[in-house]
């Protein structure tokens, strides 16, 4: 007999879902990290990084607009590493949390490095080198992904950072170079730049953020240079050079090439699988052309009783969809009824100052995909909530076909859009259209108020504009 039903490789947001999901439903489960509960979500990513960013809005808040908000004081103090630590106290919860669901939920947990034996044995190694091996019917490969540096710059940890460096660092650089427009580098943007630092964001495609709606990502720009961020978009990066003072990174652009200088650098271009030394050769288990793990919409891989969760696959490298991919999977393995997902409409959220957040279609996808298009918009600026929260910069809108009303997308930025869009999912994962939520009572005065307005102008009467 196997010693386990199911064994998971990797404790992120994907992994210990997938494990407490498979323990409900009766399977006996162990769960390998080698290194944090949680994985870099709870550790270094999403989490630590989103108590950052309270801190930079409080920091924001008093230094740029203190007079506004009819505060005045004489000497403001800001201490960047007391709120790098409460970003640590927050983790260390969230870790401790999962921990303690394992326990709960009688999952079995081994600290080490795992690796594949045959498509039904594990391996794990732990810190001091002890050997275990054990047997199972399946084996969930859930261990995630790592940040990528451009070729021939080495992200050294003082003057050029990872992700990792940058969230666990106490000091707040006095100025910085962003090396990529996507999520990590606009939210390390928003900090850095909220409690003083000189911030430079570098993308080399035409737009930050540039998997967003056109119009969104320029809005973005245009309010991080109304912040004293300094964005250069169409701008490749040629070389990156750590000094005794900092680093010296060379760019070209369509009028030439330039020497940016900093005391420090954040690469931020994007993530690779973590799959080597895992033994998925030795099994034979089938990676996509990127060397992501291929997995079907049950989350199986080519070997039968191997599946793959999470960043690891490719999909969509979000922590929700790992975590949904997650429950999907177990679910497949017990033999219940469950779901699959359409990546195109996974809920996508930027935590930038303002937020961003969409999801489907952007308006020239629609349009490229034969599309007849309607589209639902409505301003923060003439929402009531919004201009009392002195947020009232951005906009939702809402994407539309013409034929049937379904929705096919929408986007928004502006204050808290992220906790605006589950409204949007929700309608749009049960066949609702725009006039459907324009008939939905939202309470007065609410920032959701702003999509039922997008709702409405979709349907062609639009009540406060």
């Amino acid at each position: 007999m196997s010693d386990y039903d199911v064994i998971v490789i990797g404790a992120g947001p994907g992994g210990y879902v997938s494990a407490i999901r498979a323990s409900q439903l009766g399977l006996k489960v162990a769960i390998i990290d080698k290194q944090w509960m949680g994985g870099v979500c709870l550790n270094v990513g999403c989490i630590p990084s989103k108590s950052l960013l309270k801190n930079a809005e409080l920091a924001h808040t008093l230094r740029d607009r203190a007079d506004e908000f009819g505060i005045s004081f004489t000497d403001l103090k800001l201490d960047y590493g007391k709120a790098v630590a409460r970003s640590r106290q927050v983790s260390d919860r969230l870790t401790k949390g999962v921990g303690f669901l394992m326990k709960k939920n009688k999952v079995d947990v081994y600290m080490g490095t795992a690796k594949l034996l045959a498509k039904d044995r594990v391996q794990v190694t732990d810190a001091e080198g002890k050997v275990q091996e054990f047997t199972t019917k399946n084996i969930i490969i859930a261990t995630g992904s790592y940040s990528i540096s451009l070729p021939g710059i080495t992200v050294d940890g003082k003057h050029v950072l990872s992700y990792k460096e940058a969230i666990l660092q106490t000091t707040l650089p006095e100025s910085a170079i962003i090396i990529g427009g996507g999520a990590i580098g606009v939210e390390f943007s928003t900090v850095w730049s909220s409690f003083g630092a000189k911030v430079t964001l570098v993308e080399m495609l035409p737009n930050i953020l540039p998997l967003e709606d056109e119009e969104v990502s320029k809005e973005l720009a245009k309010q991080y240079k109304r912040r004293g961020i300094t964005v250069m978009t169409g701008t490749k990066v040629q070389s990156v050079q750590a000094t005794d003072k900092g680093v010296v990174v060379k760019v070209s652009t369509e009028a030439g090439e330039q020497t940016l200088e900093a005391e420090q650098a954040l690469m931020a271009i994007g993530f690779k699988p973590n799959t080597a030394n895992l033994g998925l050769d030795t099994v034979g288990v089938k990676l996509t052309e990127r060397g992501f793990v291929d997995v079907d919409d049950r989350m199986a891989t080519n070997v039968p009783g191997i599946w793959a969760i999470g960043d690891v696959t490719g999909k969509l490298l979000l922590a929700h969809v790992a975590s949904n991919q997650g429950i999907i999977c177990a679910e497949n393995i017990a033999g219940v009824d469950t779901i699959t997902l359409d990546y195109r409409m996974m809920p996508r959220t930027t935590f930038s100052n303002p937020q961003v957040a969409s999801f489907g279609l952007t308006e020239a996808q629609a349009k490229a995909a034969g599309y007849e298009i309607k589209v639902g918009r409505f301003n923060f600026m003439a929402n009531g909530k919004a201009l009392g929260l002195g947020e009232g910069v951005g906009f939702a809108k809402i994407i539309t076909d013409v034929k049937y009303g379904e929705i096919l997308g929408a986007h928004m930025i502006g204050p808290e859009v992220s906790e605006l869009l589950p409204e949007l999912t929700l309608a749009q994962r049960m066949e609702l259209t725009a006039e459907e939520i324009s008939r939905n009572v939202h309470s007065h005065p609410t920032l959701s108020e702003v999509i039922l307005e997008a709702a409405h102008d979709a349907e062609g009467h639009l009540i406060h504009a």
